[in-house]
């Protein structure tokens, strides 16, 4: 079966020598020394490899099981889950006054990236959770925080978001579920939901599901939707559980990967809910989940991906097949082992190039967060903004080729289940079309967040790579990084000019062209975190690092990012510049 073991070096680098967390003045970052976050990644390493990824093939063989009204998760997940709680994993960043150890968020990605990897399935029922304490503690009242946070943040309870119904998924608007005001200040929510992770299971003694529903006067469209706290199990006042809620679970969906989470169709007879934040102003509330949710999402594109690679490296070396062309490399044996091969290293360095970048990207957009939110920058709020469908789309994308690409490293046993990395490929798929498809990911980009506060925060994204590049100018050693990123950066700037001629005249222009942008976009941002790697790791040999195989592969792995997958800008930019009559010139009728 695959193993996992947890890339805490290049986990360090990132933290450390990348983005320099210790010296970035953020409140909360002062103890992010050395010795501090290597003891929270070691002790999460440990937990992934000998708790989580243990149960992972469990998972997905056993699947979630529904008997009587009751969802039973696999073997050992109970225990797995009590073992996450007893180590406060579950509250790393959360608010210490319901609990939490008020952590960077940051580090909670570096420690989520672990756990994903090791088991996809499991950590969701905790990530849900994540994103629905965030809403009550952003939009709650004092009431509904204290009722709710302290058990959520120790996932005594767990948490869901309920927003698809069966005839719409991201058109909200045409949400049928309604919220029917009582006398008590209370709520009846009746409707049905579908997709609904971790909507109910065995774990965890209560559930608390934010629930987006129609409330009278509200209007039509996205406009007159609330969302609403509605228990599985109602809560006293003295915060002990009373009476079942009027919520049950349909079924459990059948579905390609994650088996391991109970994806539910939940149904809501009349449940009892409670308003959280402003009446109509539902999306505004859930919003808050989505957007911390989008870049969890993306870190699982490129984390579950991780794992796969892992265990492809491994399959490369130890695999017999064929002798090297410029000769034979294991005189010994009956043939070389893979990694001989330069298709074979190809496809390992689009691997590593890929994993190694997204990691930066992804620690880098956590760092954009924790500025925000804990040093009320505005300017990084705005570039996170931006950045959040790229880290989506384009990172759930390439972390499904990737997983893929370590599959075919297999050949005919990756297609074999005993291996188990179509695993890999399975639970991965379902990244690149929950928390908003990729192909709205990019309608986002294009259509909002280019032209967010006037343009500036992209703006501002180019002025970025400018200084970036105008920093290392007289390095030969970092041309070909700064070569390289001035020209996608050049050509990201290209289309978003295509966009500003042809948009208003034409909208199906740019349309047409939002995906290529949104992965142009995302070579871009890689390209950005690699010349900052490949500048970190020269200052570390500069130094004297003893660890010169770590920065020499490091450098080595950047180059192959900017001279093998950066070229694919320009080919997006191409498409982007086709226009829309290739995409729209059929009829419907002659599909």
């Amino acid at each position: 079966m695959p193993s996992y073991t947890a890339n805490t070096r290049d986990m360090q680098f990132v933290l450390h020598e990348v983005l320099k967390v210790s010296e970035a003045g953020i409140p909360g970052y002062e103890e992010m020394e050395r010795d501090f976050t290597e003891a929270v990644l070691d002790a999460a390493a440990k937990v992934s490899s000998e708790v989580l990824a243990p149960l992972n093939a469990v998972g997905d063989s056993e699947g979630c099981v529904l008997e009587n009204g009751v969802v039973h998760t696999p073997k050992g997940f109970k225990a797995a889950f009590e073992a996450m709680k007893e180590g406060g994993w579950t509250a790393l960043d959360c608010d210490p006054d319901f609990g939490g150890q008020g952590m960077p968020y940051v580090l909670n990605c570096a420690v989520g990236e672990m756990f994903v990897s090791a088991n996809m399935a499991f950590n969701m029922y905790q990530g849900l959770t994540h994103g629905a304490y965030s809403a009550i503690h952003a939009h709650g009242t004092a009431e509904q925080k204290a009722k709710y946070l302290p058990k959520m943040v120790s996932c005594d309870w767990t948490g869901t978001m309920n927003l698809t119904e069966p005839h719409c998924g991201t058109d909200l608007g045409m949400m049928r579920t309604k919220a029917e005001p009582q006398d008590d200040g209370s709520y009846k929510i009746t409707g049905q939901k579908i997709f609904i992770s971790a909507g109910d299971h065995d774990m965890a003694e209560n559930i608390i599901h934010l629930v987006l529903a129609k409330a009278p006067g509200g209007g039509e469209g996205t406009k007159g939707i609330s969302l609403f706290i509605v228990p599985k199990f109602l809560v006293n006042d003295d915060g002990s559980l009373g009476a079942r809620n009027a919520v049950s679970v349909g079924k459990i969906e059948e579905k390609m990967g994650i088996h391991g989470n109970s994806t539910c169709v939940m149904n809501y007879d009349g449940a009892t809910g409670w308003l959280l934040g402003d009446l109509h102003k539902g999306m505004r509330a859930m919003f808050t989940m989505m957007n911390e949710a989008r870049l969890g999402v993306g870190l699982q594109g490129y984390a579950v991906a991780e794992a796969a690679y892992q265990n492809a490296v491994i399959y490369a070396k130890d695999r017999l097949q064929g002798r090297a062309v410029t000769g034979i490399a294991n005189p010994t044996g009956p043939a070389d082992p893979l990694i001989v091969h330069p298709d074979i290293r190809r496809s390992l360095m689009d691997q590593k190039s890929f994993l190694e970048g997204a990691r930066a990207f992804t620690f880098w957009g956590a760092h954009l967060i924790d500025r925000a939110h804990k040093a009320g920058d505005a300017e990084a709020e705005g570039l996170i903004s931006l950045m959040t469908p790229v880290i989506k789309g384009f990172l759930t994308d390439k972390g499904f080729e990737t997983a893929v690409l370590a599959q075919q490293v297999y050949g005919g046993h990756g297609y074999i289940e005993e291996w188990g990395m179509s695993q890999f490929a399975r639970d991965a798929r379902i990244t690149m079309i929950y928390e908003g498809a990729n192909g709205v990911q990019a309608l986002d980009l294009v259509g909002r967040k280019l032209a967010q506060d006037g343009g500036k925060h992209v703006m501002a994204f180019f002025e970025m790579i400018k200084a970036e590049c105008k920093a290392h100018d007289g390095d030969e050693r970092m041309k070909p990084f700064t070569d390289a990123l001035k020209a996608a950066s050049k050509q990201l700037q290209a289309a978003g000019m295509f966009f500003m001629q042809n948009g208003m005249k034409n909208p199906n222009a740019a349309l047409s062209g939002s995906y290529d942008f949104m992965h142009l976009m995302g070579h871009v941002c890689l390209g950005l975190m690699w010349t900052r790697m490949a500048q970190a790791a020269y200052a570390a040999l500069d130094g004297g690092a003893t660890d010169k195989a770590f920065y020499e592969g490091k450098i080595a792995t950047g180059r192959y990012y900017m001279a093998r997958q950066l070229p694919a800008c320009a080919m997006h930019l191409a498409r982007i510049e086709s226009g829309a009559d290739p995409v729209m010139s059929l009829a419907a009728e002659q599909f």
